[in-house]
């Protein structure tokens, strides 16, 4: 069975970082592009983040760009994201995401509950 476990989140300060994991198994894994996307109460689904299968370069949304980090290990079947200088509007559901375009293969996790408040 294909899972995305996500975990990590919780309530941190403005200001504070949270590191963000997301474990997979049940598919071939270093096939993948990998991302995390994020979604607040009332708010569209935002890509925040995700990392190619072939050579692992990153890209960001521009929310997020020089204060997250994402990241692959490949020989764990891990995806992480590093958030540091987190700001209450970063508050959101956490969603792991595997892609493979060309098979139409999407595979999504449960996500973790993130709160930055004072």
């Amino acid at each position: 069975q294909v899972q995305l476990v996500e975990s990590g989140g919780g309530l941190v300060q403005p200001g504070g970082s949270l590191r963000l994991s997301c474990a997979a198994s049940g598919f071939t894994f270093s096939n993948y592009r990998m991302s995390w996307y994020r979604q607040a109460p009332g708010k569209e689904r935002e890509l925040v983040a995700y990392i190619t299968a072939t050579n692992s370069n990153a890209n960001y949304a521009d929310s997020v760009k020089g204060r997250f980090t994402i990241s692959r290990d490949n020989a764990k079947n891990m995806v992480y994201l590093q958030m540091n200088s987190l700001d209450p509007e970063d508050t959101a559901v956490y969603y792991c995401s595997a892609r493979w375009e060309l098979a139409r293969r999407y595979y999504w996790g449960q996500g973790t509950q993130v709160t930055v408040s004072s």
